[in-house]
């Protein structure tokens, strides 16, 4: 059943009519640009700064992707959850309406940037890695060792819709040449329910204060699952990137972000040796999956897919620092 959306016009009166904000206060409107499954809005007033998500049934991609509005649900008790963990890199929930698949959060301080818009303007400072891999191997134990977290996030489906589905098995419908070895990778997954995953561990998904104080966001693909995804979905992102250097200097920086991310998580867990396995899935669904990254020439899409299928081809494992070695030559 569809829902209502809300737009730049009706937010106010609804977050009035909710109490979230008062008739007294004169609020300003932004809508905010950069996803593809949520209308995302940001409001302020005198005393609030807020962003208002409400989950889309339909992703905003070229090809048809379906995805149920419920993970508005998921994501705010990840929210809660998470905040509760790491209060100064989460945002606090503010509001939840879940027949309307709408939440409400704080919003980061002003001045913080997108990891991603920086990492493609040649701002690169592999310590944000460092910080990330410190806090996602944290979350990593909390879940495992805390049965009760778990339960808000047993159901996968929205992991196959939203991951699975669009990453995994799409790509592997189109080349069947490393359709098993593919198959391998989805049944890691699939067989996992080790701990809690956050399932879109993403520069886009992440800002930068000015003080480099980091802010992680966009928890609606919570899960139960392999952690390897994780760790996976960030490093697929930096070997993009890695591929669109322009110089030499931020094809260095990025692969030391993604060593230094690496090395800071196994100082507290350790890591799937086929974490880049997966990161080379990712990597090529990114130019062949539903959802395909728009910042890569004809020519560097094609570095990058010739380099990911004989990585997927290839029976043996590899570490991180070695995908870029490799993917530099």
């Amino acid at each position: 059943m569809s829902v209502e959306l809300l737009d730049a016009t009706t937010v106010v009166e609804y977050l009035i009519s909710k109490n979230v904000i008062s008739p007294e206060e004169n609020a300003e409107v932004e809508v905010l640009t950069g996803g593809v499954s949520n209308v995302v809005l940001a409001v302020t007033t005198s005393s609030k700064k807020l962003v208002l998500k409400q989950a889309l049934a339909e992703l905003k991609v070229s090809e048809k992707w379906e995805a149920d509005q419920r993970r508005a649900i998921v994501e705010a008790d990840a929210i809660e959850l998470f905040n509760k963990l790491s209060p100064d890199q989460v945002p606090k929930l503010v509001f939840l309406d879940p027949h309307r698949f709408i939440l409400v959060l704080e919003r980061v301080p002003v001045g913080s940037t997108v990891w991603k818009s920086d990492l493609l303007a040649g701002v690169i400072n592999p310590d944000i890695g460092g910080a990330l891999g410190k806090t996602l191997a944290s979350w990593h134990n909390f879940g495992e060792i805390t049965p009760s977290a778990k339960i808000k996030f047993m159901e996968d489906s929205l992991f196959e819709q939203l991951r699975i589905d669009p990453f995994y098995r799409f790509v592997a419908a189109k080349n069947p040449q490393i359709e098993v070895a593919i198959r391998k990778l989805i049944n890691e997954l699939e067989g996992d329910k080790t701990t809690i995953v956050h399932g879109d561990f993403s520069p886009k998904n992440i800002m930068v204060a000015m003080n480099d104080d980091v802010y992680i966001l966009d928890f609606e693909v919570t899960h139960v699952g392999n952690p390897v995804f994780d760790l996976a979905f960030l490093i697929a992102h930096l070997v993009c990137k890695f591929f669109r250097a322009e110089d030499r200097l931020q094809a260095k920086l990025l692969a030391n972000t993604a060593n230094t991310f690496v090395k800071e998580y196994e100082k507290l867990r350790a890591i799937s040796p086929s974490v880049a396995k997966h990161a080379a899935l990712i990597a090529l669904a990114r130019v062949e999956g539903k959802s395909p990254v728009n910042y890569l020439s004809a020519d560097q899409q094609k570095k990058l897919q010739s380099f990911t299928k004989a990585i997927l081809a290839d029976k043996s494992d590899f570490a991180v620092a070695g995908l870029f070695e490799m993917s530099a030559k």
